[in-house]
């Protein structure tokens, strides 16, 4: 059963990373062969046994049921993805009016410029039913462009009519990023959108009943208290991800902190929590029931405490994993308590291997894109090194001994059981360090320390604080969330000293996938059990995940990689030996923007740890917004803008130049020279950020590309007129997103590109490219690449220009879907 849990979670892992769905022929035919291999592989098996010895009819045993689960976990995982994707949004219904009568459906999100929310819709007035997926992601903004908009508390549980726009699922497509499609897909989100100012926007019902609304209305109260304890409290966000598991309200700088001392798994409700919580009330309910309630009712005559205490357990982590909200790590917990009570009440033993491997079935059963998360992989994981390492053994074995010998003191004990904790404790941090690496591209070295302090801390004291605190009277919720919140402060002040250590976080690039099972071999090699030989080798395994460096084009060759940022810009050139930024890409948020959220992480997963150069174009958000948080993540030797002075990013610079039309350098065999603009430009105030925008021309190889950013008609001409010679490019990054003011017939005729990219956002409110400016390019027989169709793209500069899409590259089903 086992061989069959683990092929079912690789099969439905493997169908993620396919670019087409099955059809449901092809599964139902898959399925009928599967069956009949079955039958004649335990045929043939039966026959065979006799030639074969134990352990190797065991072994084909257990590979006809890895294969056999494989094949049920990819095509389950099929199906699953076939109901979900069914509902869709009409492409010609984006972007028009829709009125929509349904329920809120989560735990409603409060941001600065309005509120997010799940709607489940129950109606589409004036249109059909199936015109809209029964659920979409909906934002409610306070101001709507120039319209000022009244926001509606919105409450889980009830009723709404809303008028709403809606868009079908998309968002950036990166390596190393984030995939919003995927997670979308994962909640069953087939659609996002804003509310619109309407007069029928209106509550119509305050609450309407299911067990949904019932466990997402309690999630709200708990939250609501807690931030009604702490008004104002810098960690109140940590003390609401304890109890009920929403973490949208810490900050990012706390988040920054957590992750580098390898601590962020606690802030949450995870499967530590949740087995302590349900301990505590299993043992409480096992020593009541073995008393009969302090009773004469001989109660454990009726039904035996252990189980009594199985299922009260059981339950409570139940209702403890719904306040949660569901995560895997909770999930993962949840299901193995349950199969342990089961097994209880059943009076069988379960190893707790199988224990594991049902609790894996069981998440992969109800939800096949777990697998696409990291949470998945560090939870299960972390818990099989454990049993690995330990023997399945979190607890001393007592020695035999006779009547007479002496039993271990208390303090013996506690030794014994901290040695027991340190052992666990280091092989969790050694065990996950090929696993982290592959994951995150760093691995905390603090975080043994910091674990050692935090885990007792959290989850023995801050997380029943806080359970009890919100549960009291509003009186006494006060102190007691207030001592919750005061030792997670002081927690935290001693994580801001470790995080801020030089060499508190060791980086590297995100290894192969050949180097990770290396790496994993020798781990594996190193928490052998006592006895095996010359465990300490395992570590050189580790060398080239740890020692590996970012890789870099040859000497006279570049890589230019243009982000999926939305609506904005930026560019990574590398040479063989320099990197530079060209533009940053735009804000999303006061605290969100494509520096943190596309730019760092892509830097983090190459080991880049520093620029050479950045060229911020002009003040745009579009082309800034990021600028700032990649002078925070990185080492930025110097930065070229046509920013004023006193600018913040000007400020932020370590050596700030204005650029200018003449400059030029060399890198590596690699030209830049500047283009525009001109030196006196500066010192006319009546322009616009746009007419000062920087455009750089590269060449590697005979080959180049200009990049435009957002300079109109009249510098075009300008430089059409004094530079006619020197604009001929390869590639052109066209100018101003490809808006109805720039890219005149005279400037691409002058230009003369092979391909044009367009790096604009998905439906962006500018209509950009314009379809007359898009068609222009077409007419002059121009390759035309947008990044809100292809994803990032990536130009390899050499003899030939070599281009690629990273949504063809890493092309997945639920893509444009």
């Amino acid at each position: 059963m086992r061989a069959v849990t683990i092929g079912f979670a690789t099969g439905a892992a493997c169908l993620q990373t396919q670019a087409a769905l099955p059809s449901a022929s092809a599964g139902l035919a898959a399925g009928l062969l599967l069956a009949v291999w079955m039958l004649s592989w335990r045929v043939c098996l039966r026959r065979r046994m006799a030639r074969f010895g134990a352990r190797a009819n065991a072994a084909l045993r257990c590979a006809a049921s890895l294969l056999a689960g494989g094949a049920i976990g990819f095509f389950w995982a099929a199906w699953m993805a076939h109901r979900v994707l069914a509902p869709q949004l009409v492409a010609a219904d984006e972007g028009r009016d829709l009125t929509l009568i349904g329920t809120i459906d989560n735990l409603p999100y409060r941001f600065d410029q309005g509120v997010r929310f799940n709607f489940a819709v129950e109606r589409v007035l004036g249109r059909a039913q199936d015109a809209v997926p029964p659920h979409v992601s909906l934002a409610w903004y306070a101001g709507f462009r120039d319209q000022v908009n009244e926001i509606g508390d919105v409450q889980p549980g009830e009723r709404w009519q809303l008028t709403v726009r809606l868009q079908r699922p998309h968002g950036n497509a990166n390596p190393y990023g984030f995939d919003y499609e995927a997670w979308l897909l994962e909640q069953g989100l087939r659609a996002t959108g804003y509310v619109r100012p309407a007069p029928g926007n209106r509550r119509l019902d305050s609450f309407v009943f299911s067990v949904g609304n019932v466990v997402e209305h309690a999630r709200a109260l708990l939250r609501a208290r807690i931030l009604a304890a702490l008004p104002g409290k810098p960690y109140a966000g940590v003390i609401v991800a304890l109890v009920v598991g929403d973490q949208r309200g810490i900050d990012q700088l706390d988040w920054n902190v957590f992750n580098r001392t390898g601590i962020g798994h606690l802030i949450s409700i995870s499967g530590l929590h949740i087995t302590m919580v349900a301990g505590l009330f299993a043992l409480a309910a096992f020593n009541l029931w073995r008393h009969s309630f302090f009773t004469r009712a001989q109660l454990p005559l009726l039904l035996p405490a252990q189980k009594v205490a199985a299922l009260v357990g059981a339950t409570v982590a139940l209702f403890y994993v719904l306040l949660a909200g569901f995560g895997v790590p909770a999930q993962r917990t949840l299901y193995m308590l349950m199969v342990v009570a089961a097994a209880l009440w059943m009076n069988r033993i379960a190893s707790v291997s199988h224990v594991l491997c049902s609790a894996l079935g069981v998440v992969v059963l109800i939800d096949p894109w777990a697998v696409l998360w990291p949470g998945f992989w560090l939870s299960f994981d972390a818990v099989a090194i454990i049993l690995y390492a330990t023997g399945g053994r979190t607890t001393p074995r007592p020695a035999p001994r006779g009547n007479d010998a002496p039993r271990p003191s208390r303090r013996e004990q506690l030794w014994q059981a901290l040695r027991i904790g340190a052992h666990t404790q280091y092989a969790v941090t050694f065990g996950l360090v090929p696993l982290t690496m592959l994951l995150f591209a760093q691995v905390s070295v603090v975080s043994p320390l910091a674990n050692a302090v935090a885990i007792p801390l959290i989850s023995l004291v801050v997380t029943p604080l806080a359970l009890v605190g919100c549960m009291l009277p509003a009186l006494l919720a006060a102190p007691v969330l207030g001592l919750a919140h005061l030792l997670v402060e002081w927690l935290a002040a001693g994580l801001q000293w470790f995080s801020g250590l030089r060499y508190a976080v060791w980086t590297a690039p995100t290894p192969p996938f050949w180097l990770f099972c290396w790496a994993m071999a020798g781990t594996i090699w190193l928490l052998a059990p006592r006895g095996w030989p010359v465990r300490w080798l395992g570590l050189a395994s580790w060398i080239p995940l740890l020692a590996a460096e970012p890789s870099h084009p040859s000497p006279g060759h570049m890589t230019i990689t243009a982000f999926d940022v939305g609506q904005g810009m930026a560019l990574l050139i590398e040479t063989s030996g320099h990197r530079l930024l060209y533009d940053s890409g735009p804000a999303y948020s006061p605290s969100s923007n494509a520096g943190n959220r596309v730019i760092l992480p892509y830097l983090k997963a190459r080991g880049i740890a520093a620029l050479d150069g950045m060229i911020v174009t002009h003040s745009d958000a579009d082309h800034s917004g990021g600028a700032l948080s990649v002078l925070e993540g990185v080492r930025v030797d110097w930065v070229l803008s046509s920013l004023p002075a006193p600018h913040p990013i000007a400020r932020a610079a370590r050596q700030h130049l204005h650029c200018a039309a003449g400059q030029r350098w060399e890198w590596d065999g690699v030209r830049f020279e500047l283009l525009h603009p001109l030196s006196a430009s500066y010192a006319d105030a009546t322009l616009k950020p746009n007419a000062r925008g920087c455009t750089l021309k590269i060449t590697a190889g005979g080959r180049s590309m200009l990049l435009a950013a957002d300079i109109e008609a009249a510098q075009e001409a300008a430089l059409v007129q004094r530079d006619r010679a020197n604009l001929q490019a390869d590639v052109l990054l066209a100018p101003h997103h490809g808006s109805g003011t720039s890219s005149t017939p005279a400037f691409l005729q002058a230009v003369h590109p092979q391909t044009a990219l367009f790096q604009v956002g998905y439906r962006n409110r500018y209509h950009h490219p314009k379809p007359e400016v898009y068609e222009r390019y077409g007419q002059l027989h121009i390759e035309r690449l947008r990044t809100d169709q292809s994803g990032a793209l990536t130009l390899d500069f050499g003899d030939t220009i070599a281009i690629s899409a990273w949504r063809q590259v890493h092309a997945r089903y639920w893509y444009e879907r």
